[in-house]
């Protein structure tokens, strides 16, 4: 049976917007049209991404009945977006964090549960081909007992404390920066991979810089397009532009302790020079150990007492979770665009069946607003810990 293409509505033009547009297309999808910050933006990035529709308010996206709105907006948005689709009946895609904290995640869990559609969040790193290997060679036993998950996500964007954007402004990002942007990521990941649940935490954050110029770049702005930002000044050239608190975590530190009593831990930073987005899981066995590099995701880590060795995308016998993502044979690399493209995927086939049956099951693994949850609630158990210096039960 064939089906005409899913109508998407993308709302939000900026970095990861431009990401969801191309993933949308790559994975089936007719982009009906995009909302900006302002009309002029809509129909700007409408021309420049070569999409129909230029929407003007929320209210129009909905009104054009998409079947899928995929929500890529400044997290102080996501919320009130995500509500008012899922109570259209609309299905929805939202950028995480999901919301600023748990329990506006929670009100949104429990509206698309009403509502009955698909919502899902945008952890694509379970879209990589070795990720889905790793799972399936330490739920097969390979690695042996789980003793310790460790790693980190680094990031540099930051470390010019000229450099600056929206996301460093907790107005439109929340308490949270680098925890709630990127430790989430790493979070979901190492749960993913290792099958252990986080239970409780102790974690430590720091901010680099007690200033940053005002956001008006993009996100991941660099210092000389934030400085040429700036108006003219009295010599005809740029002013220094206006500077703002931060309050937001440059770096944090998280140790974890799983609900089996395991300990993991991860190092979070968004001003560590040199590594662009070096996302690290590694998950240490009484049998193996196995390593997931996400900015070498076409080869993984696998160590024994007896050494180590590298693992290749598409070689040899693989789990059939990996066979299904794999998309070119060995040697031909794949990326975070075909990752993203896989999420979708399995969230449009996922609206395809939901749309003939109510009750469909959802392809495994899918990340949906539960996981969107599960991330909030550990954010906020992170700020708690780090704020009262004490170890703070996640819950969920």
């Amino acid at each position: 049976m064939t089906h005409s293409p899913l109508r998407v509505a993308i709302v939000g033009t900026g970095m990861i917007g431009a990401v969801h547009r191309r993933a949308a297309r790559d994975a089936g999808a007719d982009v009906i049209g995009v909302l900006g910050s302002s009309a002029a933006k809509s129909q700007r990035f409408a021309a420049e991404w070569g999409v129909p529709g230029a929407f003007s308010s929320f209210d129009e996206v909905l009104a054009a009945k998409p079947d899928v709105v995929q929500i890529c907006t400044p997290n102080a948005t996501h919320h009130g977006y995500a509500l008012a689709a899922l109570e259209a009946g609309v299905h929805v895609v939202c950028e995480k964090p999901l919301a600023l904290d748990s329990s506006q995640a929670q009100e949104l869990v429990d509206a698309a549960d009403r509502a009955g559609v698909v919502a899902t969040v945008p952890f694509v790193y379970r879209y990589h081909p070795l990720v889905r290997e790793l799972r399936a060679r330490r739920a097969a036993g390979e690695l042996g007992d789980v003793l310790l998950v460790h790693g980190s996500y680094l990031q540099d964007w930051l470390l010019d404390p000229k450099s600056s954007s929206w996301r460093v402004d907790a107005a439109a990002s929340g308490r949270s920066r680098a925890f709630a942007d990127i430790g989430s990521h790493w979070c979901d990941l190492a749960e993913f991979i290792s099958g252990e649940r986080f239970e409780r935490v102790s974690a430590v954050t720091s901010i680099a810089y007690p200033e940053r110029p005002v956001p008006s770049g993009p996100s991941f702005s660099s210092a000389s397009e934030v400085q040429g930002a700036g108006s003219g000044g009295s010599s005809g050239g740029p002013a220094a532009p206006a500077t703002m608190p931060v309050t937001t975590e440059d770096t944090a530190v998280a140790t974890f302790v799983t609900a089996r009593g395991v300990t993991a831990n991860t190092v979070i930073s968004q001003v560590s020079a040199g590594r662009k987005n070096r996302l690290w899981v590694e998950v240490d066995g009484t049998a193996g150990s196995a390593a997931f590099d996400q900015e070498n995701p076409n080869s993984v880590w696998m160590g024994t007492d007896e050494g180590a060795r590298i693992l290749e995308r598409a070689s040899g016998a693989v789990a059939g979770d990996q066979q299904r993502l794999d998309l070119v044979p060995a040697g031909h690399p794949q990326g975070y665009p075909d990752a993203f493209s896989a999420f979708l995927g399995d969230t449009y086939a996922a609206v395809r069946s939901r749309q003939a049956h109510s009750e469909a099951p959802l392809p495994e693994g899918l990340p949906t607003f539960r996981d969107g949850l599960r991330a909030a609630r550990i954010i906020d158990a992170v700020l708690a810990s780090a704020d009262a210096g004490s170890w703070e039960s996640i819950g969920g």
